[in-house]
């Protein structure tokens, strides 16, 4: 078992002013160093980067996110080019990463299931005073959210089902940003999934205090909205968008599926998707489909519990307080998975 990590990052302030001071934690950190090491091959191939074309496009859905991109750019000395290209989550391979999903009318359990090499360890709280909603989550290529759950109560997390027949767009974890950045209801967040570009096929499932969730079918060419309350990595409604082999992920859906008669309280529910014995929990960490994380969002209550790795219990963080000025004293949120890899925000990485 390997000890790891994640930092407890909160700001309060404008989009400008946040991005230039995660710059300037980012010099201190592995992760920017650890990424350019993998992405190197790739960037001339996949990361053509049309700044004015990124620049409309994330001025039509979110705005205020161009100004921390700006603001990452000025900390770290990048051009704009190289700033969209790190943090401006439009174009990006992405691995075939696994992540389940189960929810309620109380709450989502959300597993992040992908490679430790991929895993930032950056968990964030960030308050602005220029424009969107307050959100809490763990973050993706720095700007994006993998799952978390804003200041108005709803609740989002994705999950990979392809990347074959990719387009120009933005990838999930900038989505999912854009969707807690702006969006109050499931509605909204509907709306937002028809009308926002896809570069790959993804579910992404969304909870509001309402205590209704809807799971969103999208890819490059289309979008789909179904009722459920459980969701791995295959589409049901656009089945011609799936991988060729889905075993893995119906292997997760009938365990919770099967689990769920089980579950007789939020306890009972994470355990489902985090303690091994339920068959949710993966270590397939070298397949780019092990569980980094566990995260519980409770939109009544504004409350969420995180754990990193597996067979954990969950840290209780209760996000209301934190609205209301108080800042929550933990710097780290420590847990242990079943890997040699590091995470990348941890050492440097051959």
């Amino acid at each position: 078992m390997k000890q790891v990590y994640s930092d407890v990052l909160q700001y309060r302030g404008s989009h400008y002013d946040f991005g230039y001071w995660q710059g300037e934690q980012l010099r201190q950190s592995f992760i920017l160093l650890n990424r350019r090491k993998q992405w190197e091959k790739q960037y001339k191939r996949h990361f053509i980067v049309d700044v004015d074309q990124i620049k409309w496009t994330l001025f039509e859905f979110a705005s205020p996110i161009w100004d921390e991109i700006q603001g990452l750019a000025d900390a770290l000395h990048y051009d704009m080019e190289t700033a969209l290209r790190e943090f401006g989550g439009y174009y990006l391979e992405y691995g075939q990463s696994g992540c389940s999903v189960f929810t309620s009318s109380d709450y989502m359990m959300r597993n992040y299931d992908n490679a430790p090499a991929s895993y930032e360890g950056r968990f964030v709280l960030f308050q602005p005073t220029d424009g969107g909603y307050a959100t809490i989550g763990p973050t993706m290529q720095i700007t994006g959210r993998t799952d978390g759950m804003n200041e108005k109560g709803l609740a989002m997390g994705y999950n990979f089902t392809n990347r074959v027949g990719s387009n120009d767009g933005f990838v999930c974890n900038m989505i999912g940003r854009i969707i807690l950045q702006t969006c109050a209801t499931i509605e909204e967040a509907v709306t937002l999934l028809k009308n926002i570009p896809h570069r790959h096929s993804f579910s992404y499932i969304v909870l509001d205090q309402s205590g209704d969730s809807v799971i969103v079918e999208a890819s490059s060419r289309q979008v789909k909205i179904r009722r459920g309350h459980i969701c791995t990595n295959h589409f049901e409604r656009l089945r011609e968008e799936n991988r060729y082999r889905l075993d893995d992920s119906l292997k997760r859906e009938k365990a919770l599926k099967e689990g769920q008669i089980h579950v007789t309280d939020h306890y009972s529910a994470f355990r489902l998707l985090n303690h091994s014995e339920h068959g949710v929990y993966s270590n397939k960490y070298g397949a780019w489909a092990g569980t980094l994380h566990t995260a519980g969002y409770f939109p009544k209550d504004m409350s969420v519990w995180f754990a990193l790795g597996g067979d954990r219990k969950p840290l209780i963080l209760p996000f209301d307080d934190w609205l209301e000025g108080y800042d929550f004293p933990i710097k780290q949120i420590k847990g242990e998975i079943s890997s040699n890899e590091p995470f990348v925000n941890m050492e440097e990485v051959d």
